[in-house]
């Protein structure tokens, strides 16, 4: 007892110690609250594990969650509950975690705070339920069961390995096509090159290069592919899309258009590029005597911002980059949650925590990246010298969402003066190939649901994410494993959704060839 209470001293010195006003503020995404104790410690122990997969959090005893009342325990066994919370989280789960618990007084009222490192060991699970059942993440302030790909991820995390560098199974290359791929990133190296200077300085990139970036795997002197020579050139059977829309009013409620791009990587970026430009506003600006066409939104923060998402996002997860332009932002949606130690701040400051290191080598090398860490800083500054609101970053957890706002350029801006002058707004002509339509002209139509409320939130999880996988419908639903098939075969039947792969790798999409 006497050293329990030292320790939480210790703590209290070292600033772990939540103010008033943190406690009183409710629930969030790091903070839960518990009235009591439970008898069973699988009830938070859950956010134990939680909190360790994520990026740490603290569980406050005492408070109750809905209404925030402060509860408290008494003085006499405050310290005999703290004992039991630190060997249940000793005892259940795996690795080991170690928690900081303390007391503090709220209210004049004693209350256990016991707070969760971001842990390193990852997959943390309870012992009882295995990993395979007892890996526990958050979600949108939730506590959450992880689904296959977020293990899968938190794996990698935990042995500090990149999935791009894994080696692609169930996919060979030959010399041919080891050279195409050579040759192929080059030619955007060139492309993309800013200055005579920097086409000047690129060099031919080789086998020996693609190895050390952990593109090529050598094994007994022959070269394998790893995933990343799969995402690069769209081989391989790994399904890596962008998909492309625009939308009527401010949801996702009447499509206008849409598209899904395949290929190599850098075809895909230039696609989606070339889409938002063809769906935005585009005015004119007047710089001394001369007339300069303007966006509304900065071209090169576009740009920037679908290859921060392509280079950045997690290709564990099935889903599918997401561009959408909407009457007053510019969405963009890459899946995964934000790497291990990085956050929101972090990234906005320039902090760069790569989750795939040979995409990362292979966008510099072809100029689409300069300084690894700098591209979100600088597409918040140009978005702000155009005169619009800073970027909007939502989620973390599953997928990251960026917002840019449009300005709605409509018009001929005088810069010198700032007056402006009457012009017609104008759009980039569309000369991509458009999906099949009866008219010339892509209509307004509501996209249609199926009848069933289990198969409508189906089908909106895959229009908002472009797949869906059996156990992700699972845990939508909260139906078991048979159930939660029928249904989704059942959607392929009536011509809803496609069934893509096999065993673990199967992933059910929109089925965009019709009904």
């Amino acid at each position: 007892m006497i050293q329990l209470a030292i320790y939480c001293i210790a703590n209290r010195k070292r600033g772990v110690m939540m103010t008033i006003e943190e406690i009183l503020a409710g629930e969030s995404k790091n903070v839960e609250f518990k009235e009591n104790l439970p008898e069973k410690s699988i009830k938070y122990m859950k956010s134990v594990v939680a909190f360790a997969n994520g990026t740490g959090g603290k569980i406050i005893f005492g408070i109750a969650d809905k209404t925030r009342e402060v509860v408290g325990f008494d003085k006499e066994d405050v310290f005999k509950k703290m004992d039991a919370i630190a060997n249940a989280v000793s005892d259940s789960c795996e690795p080991a975690i170690i928690p900081d618990i303390t007391l503090q007084t709220v209210d004049g009222k004693t209350v256990i705070v016991v707070e969760v490192s971001e842990g390193r060991q990852r997959p943390y699970y309870i012992k009882a339920l295995g990993r395979d059942g007892g890996v526990y993440v958050r979600v949108a302030g939730t506590t959450r069961l992880a689904d296959e790909y977020m293990i899968k991820e938190l794996l990698f995390e935990g042995s500090n390995r990149y999935y791009d560098q894994a080696l692609c199974t169930g996919l060979n290359v030959t010399d041919e096509d080891i050279d195409v791929l050579c040759k192929a990133m080059k030619e955007q190296a060139v492309k993309n090159a800013r200055t005579e200077e920097q086409k000047a300085a690129i060099k031919d990139v080789g086998r020996q290069q693609l190895r050390s970036w952990g593109i090529l795997i050598e094994r007994d002197g022959k070269d394998y592919p790893s995933n990343a020579f799969a995402i690069l050139t769209g081989n391989g059977g790994l399904h890596v899309a962008t998909q492309c829309g625009v939308f009527k009013g401010t949801t996702k409620a009447v499509f206008v258009d849409r598209r899904e791009y395949t290929g190599p990587l850098w075809e895909q970026i230039d696609e989606a590029f070339q889409f938002v430009l063809r769906n935005i506003h585009l005015g004119a600006a007047i710089v001394g005597i001369y007339r300069q066409d303007v966006y509304e939104i900065p071209p090169d923060a576009i740009r920037e911002l679908i290859i921060n998402a392509m280079v950045h996002r997690s290709y564990l997860d099935h889903g599918t980059i997401q561009v959408a332009v909407y009457d007053n932002r510019l969405e963009i949606t890459s899946p995964g949650k934000l790497p291990m130690g990085q956050t929101m701040e972090r990234m906005k400051e320039g902090y760069s925590k790569i989750r795939n290191e040979a995409l990362a080598h292979a966008f510099a090398y072809m100029n689409l990246i300069e300084h690894w860490g700098s591209g979100i800083p600088r597409i918040i500054d140009k978005v702000k010298a155009a005169g619009l609101r800073e970027p909007e970053f939502i989620g973390g957890e599953v997928d990251l969402r960026i917002n840019i706002y449009r300005g709605q350029v409509d018009g001929t801006v005088d810069l010198n003066n700032a007056i402006k002058v009457p012009d017609k707004t104008e759009k980039m002509p569309d000369t991509m190939k458009k999906m099949p339509d009866s008219d010339n002209e892509v209509p307004d139509t509501i996209e249609k649901m199926p009848d069933s409320e289990q198969e409508q939130q189906i089908y909106k999880y895959v229009l908002e994410n472009g797949s869906i996988t059996t156990a992700e419908t699972v845990e939508i639903l909260d139906v078991k494993h048979r159930r939660a098939r029928a249904v989704l075969l059942n959607m392929v039947k009536d011509g809803y959704l496609i069934k893509e792969g096999a065993a673990r790798s199967t992933i059910y999409v929109k089925n965009t060839e019709g009904r």
